[in-house]
Order: C-alpha cells, then sequence, then structure tokens
C-alpha cells in the first residue's frame, strides 16, 4: 500500500467529486465547489492544490498558499483532510510533508496552519512534523456582517 502525493493542475472531474466528498469532512458548512470554482482555485497563483491517493483512489487533500509580503514569503497550509475510511494509514502525513518540501523550495520564511485544540491525533501529527504552537490570538472576521 503506496501513497502517492500530487499537485493538481487541472479541475477534473475526478478532483471534483473527490473535493465534493471530502470537503463535507472538514467542514459541515462547506458547500459543493462545481468545476469552475475547482478550476479557480486550481489555477490561482498563490494556490498549490494537492491530492493523495490510497490504491489510485483520491482520499485526501490539502491547498499550499504561498503569498509574498514585505516580511518575506510565507506559506499557509489550509483545508487539510484525508476520507475517514483512510484515517490512521499516514495519509496527512505525507501531504504535509510534501506541502513542507515544496514551500521550503519556494523559500518561504514561515509556513503556518491552523487547528482546533480537540483534533488532538492532528495536533499531535503537527508537532511530529516540526510545527509549534505559537502564542498568537487569531482573530476572524465573517463578511456576512458587513
Amino acid at each position: 500500500m503506496s501513497i502517492d502525493v500530487a499537485v493538481i493542475r487541472e479541475a477534473s472531474h475526478e478532483v471534483v467529486e473527490a473535493l465534493g466528498r471530502l470537503l463535507p469532512q472538514l467542514s459541515t458548512h462547506a458547500e459543493f465547489l462545481g468545476h469552475e470554482a475547482v478550476s479557480r482555485i486550481v489555477h490561482c497563483d498563490a494556490n498549490t492544490v494537492l491530492i493523495a491517493r490510497l490504491n489510485e483512489e483520491i482520499v485526501g487533500t490539502l491547498t499550499l498558499v504561498m503569498l509574498p509580503l514585505p516580511s518575506g514569503l510565507r506559506a499557509r497550509v489550509e483545508d487539510v483532510v484525508v476520507d475517514v475510511q483512510a484515517r490512521g494509514q499516514g495519509v496527512a502525513q505525507q501531504l504535509i510533508r510534501h506541502a513542507i518540501q515544496l514551500a521550503c523550495e519556494a523559500g518561504v520564511r514561515t509556513l503556518d496552519l491552523t487547528s482546533r485544540p480537540d483534533r488532538e491525533t492532528a495536533n499531535r501529527l503537527y508537532e511530529k512534523l516540526g510545527f509549534a504552537a505559537r502564542n498568537s490570538t487569531v482573530y476572524r472576521f465573517e463578511a456576512s456582517q458587513a
């Protein structure tokens, strides 16, 4: 059993279907992304969308966002999700390792991610891979409030 991680370059039917299956496992508020939306995400210069395959089936995804800022090239890991049927098999670890490699090759100063405290397994993985919790407060503005 091998896990293959690849960068997505096109919004194929397979990728759209996989994201439609995976994203609701990440968030109960996830909306269905059609071909046009997935294509926009995949072709955005700031995004690198990774997928993980197990036995040739897409079982995980991660989006690496890299932005050149006045303080240097910064990166964030977003929307990490592994299919419930494939969890515990190292899929997330391979996705994150691949993202770290791409970010380092691009010359980022920092690579950030956020995770809810109740996601204990995920948080242990992030720490194992070298991420350190920061003493920071995250603020969010909901655009629907405007």
